[in-house]
């Protein structure tokens, strides 16, 4: 998938293309039904199906009182839009000039200019240009004068409820790790480098890795969890890969804890580790990984003595095999 950072940054006769517009927070089901009817109006318009989504949620700026942590970071979500079937991506940096921009000029900077766009397709909540003056029905008149259709989706339902991020949100805040799969499609997950931490696992007899504190994704309640570790190669390459290359990923069964450890009571931000099953001496330090989250196990609680916390580790080592194999 190509990545633009600006519309200056696509060539001149790009076009033409399927534009589909959204935030695009966590690339949820809702998302992808967008995606797919993209997917098909491209492939009768002989077009590129791009993705037109920001840098940042626009509440950061316009309402940072309102703004909730976002469910992915943005190179997670690029990844996303690439399985998801997207051709190319623009990536706005929105701003106070972006936020200011009238609904006529957004349509014909961003996507007629720069992406020669026959279709458009938004949610029918979808508003853009300054103080949220364009909507479905202005986007399709301005269609209508610039010569590109607009096709409004309506919102996937599930169990009663429109699929949104927040509500993935709120079931990843309360440790539902399961039924936000189902929204998702897929396993949660974060991602960020491996750091060291305090080594506490190593010394218990379950080494961790650990994830930095700038890992990507939303983190899901306090507790432990079944789930993977993908391996996603070192951060820094002793030479350039091609940039057709594909990358070698190595995914391991993954006993996961989220929290402050307060057995020991002396970490005070929270932070995810993982201990990778059988794997004593597995060196993962400089690595970007990826861990997934299928199952929970237990909330996080606090032990009195090392040994009721190693027995009750054992066992939630069984419990995540048992979970994985399910």
């Amino acid at each position: 998938m190509i990545v633009f950072r600006s519309p200056a940054e696509v060539p001149h006769g790009f076009g033409p293309s399927v534009v589909a517009i959204g935030k695009f927070d966590g690339v949820h089901s809702g998302h992808r039904a967008v995606i797919d009817r993209a997917r098909v109006a491209a492939a009768e318009a002989g077009a590129r199906v791009v993705a037109v989504t920001f840098d940042r949620n626009p509440l950061s700026v316009l309402r940072p009182d309102l703004c909730p942590e976002p469910l992915s970071g943005v190179d997670q979500k690029l990844d996303l839009l690439a399985v998801a079937g997207v051709d190319a991506a623009l990536v706005l940096h929105f701003d106070e000039s972006l936020a200011d921009l009238e609904p006529r000029a957004f349509v014909e900077h961003v996507l007629v200019d720069a992406l020669g766009v026959v279709m458009v397709l938004v949610g029918d909540d979808f508003r853009f240009g300054r103080g949220g003056a364009g909507d479905p029905a202005a986007l399709t008149a301005l269609g209508a004068e610039y010569g590109f259709d607009v096709d409004v989706v309506g919102d996937v339902q599930g169990g009663g409820r429109r699929v949104s991020s927040s509500w993935v949100r709120d079931l990843l805040a309360a440790g539902d790790v399961e039924d936000a799969a189902r929204l998702l499609g897929r396993p949660h997950a974060v991602q960020g480098e491996v750091v060291h931490g305090l080594k506490r696992g190593r010394e218990l007899g379950f080494p961790t890795a650990n994830l930095s504190p700038d890992a990507e994704g939303f983190i899901p309640a306090d507790g432990v969890y079944a789930g993977w570790l993908v391996d996603l190669g070192p951060l820094t390459a002793t030479a350039p890969m091609p940039p057709d290359a594909a990358i070698a990923v190595t995914r391991y069964p993954a006993a996961i804890s989220v929290g402050t450890n307060p057995t020991f009571d002396d970490v005070h931000a929270r932070q995810v580790e993982a201990y990778v099953l059988d794997e004593t001496h597995l060196d993962l330090y400089g690595h970007r990984v990826q861990v997934q989250f299928t199952h929970r196990i237990r909330g996080m609680v606090a032990f009195e003595g090392i040994e009721r916390l190693i027995a009750q580790m054992t066992d939630d080592v069984d419990r995540v095999r048992q979970a994985l194999r399910a």
